[in-house]
């Protein structure tokens, strides 16, 4: 009787706290640098969010880890809906297998909200290595094996496996330098010194269009929109290579399932505003809107999907 009482008490509360939600600020914690796609999309999202919602959403930037410190922040948050957060294809997937432990649970520690947006990467050269093709990079790689370098926002970001896949099926051997998100990795790219990346197409494809990198592949099974003339991986010969990255919104566990139905309505009403899916086009992003549920559902079966592009990759962080 008294247990039963208790879960009422409970449940009570738990309606009660939704029903006043939000009476304060939000923090919305982006797990990587100013500059990059997760940051981007936050900066997109926040302001929408802060109107349907009547109370400020902070975008907090908390970079580190591959993005490992910015998601334990959010799983370990008070379970109340005043902290968010940005979780991606890399925080809630692949650093389940390439780090020997994190310091959270990506399937089980955090309320599903809603995807974002879903992309290809792109493979970048800077001008000054001469190849204008995949073919023409393998080779090179090949006739200087460990010589040049590529760069990814972070030990276990998409970008990193996109280069570790890269390299697994083309036989070649380069370096792998890790920044703290795309922001500052991208002008090391563009000044030389660091040879290539897999990056965002959001970020990656500017400066190509500005004639400063070249576009060899996106890492998709199909052409982005936003570049149709540059060839996919497996176009390119690389049988079997597809990464797509994604970009999601999170809560703690425990948030009130009435919080988390009123964010994920908030967010996926934000994303189809006129101005906002303009923003994504340009940036070559296909617009989330997914159920929180489906959203679990992805986390669920691409850590062991993705995991296993690690183990063959050999990649490991202990």
């Amino acid at each position: 009787m008294k247990l039963l009482f208790a879960a009422l008490v409970l449940a009570i509360s738990a309606t009660v706290q939704a029903q006043a939600w939000p009476s304060k600020p939000i923090r919305y914690i982006v797990i990587f640098a100013p500059g990059g796609t997760t940051d981007i999309l936050a900066r997109l999202i926040a302001p929408k969010l802060s109107d349907a919602l009547g109370q400020p959403v902070v975008v907090e930037n908390r970079p580190g880890a591959g993005g490992n410190n910015g998601a334990e922040m959010i799983a370990k948050a008070a379970p109340d809906g005043y902290t968010i957060g940005s979780g991606t294809v890399s925080s809630h997937a692949i650093n389940a297998t390439l780090y020997s432990k994190l310091p959270y649970d990506p399937a089980k520690d955090f309320a599903p909200i809603t995807m974002l947006a879903t992309l290809p990467n792109m493979l970048i050269v800077h001008p000054s290595l001469g190849v204008n093709n995949v073919a023409e990079l393998i080779a090179l790689l090949k006739a200087n094996p460990n010589k040049y370098s590529f760069g990814s926002a972070g030990n276990g970001t998409s970008q990193h496996m996109s280069g570790e896949m890269f390299k697994t099926i083309t036989g070649t051997s380069m370096q792998h330098i890790p920044y703290k998100g795309s922001g500052p990795m991208i002008p090391d790219l563009l000044a030389g010194t660091i040879a290539m990346s897999f990056e965002n197409i959001t970020t990656a494809y500017p400066p190509v269009k500005q004639g400063r990198l070249k576009a060899l592949a996106v890492t998709t099974q199909k052409r982005s929109f936003v570049a149709p003339d540059v060839p996919t991986m497996q176009e390119a010969g690389l049988a079997g290579y597809d990464i797509t990255s994604w970009q999601a919104l999170f809560a703690p566990a425990g948030v009130p399932k009435e919080i988390i139905a009123r964010l994920h309505a908030e967010t996926a009403k934000a994303l189809k505003a006129p101005d906002v899916a303009k923003r994504l086009e340009d940036l070559g992003l296909d617009a989330g809107g997914m159920s929180p549920e489906e959203l679990g559902a992805l986390v669920r079966s691409d850590i062991p999907r993705l995991g296993k592009v690690v183990r063959d990759s050999g990649a490991r962080i202990d």
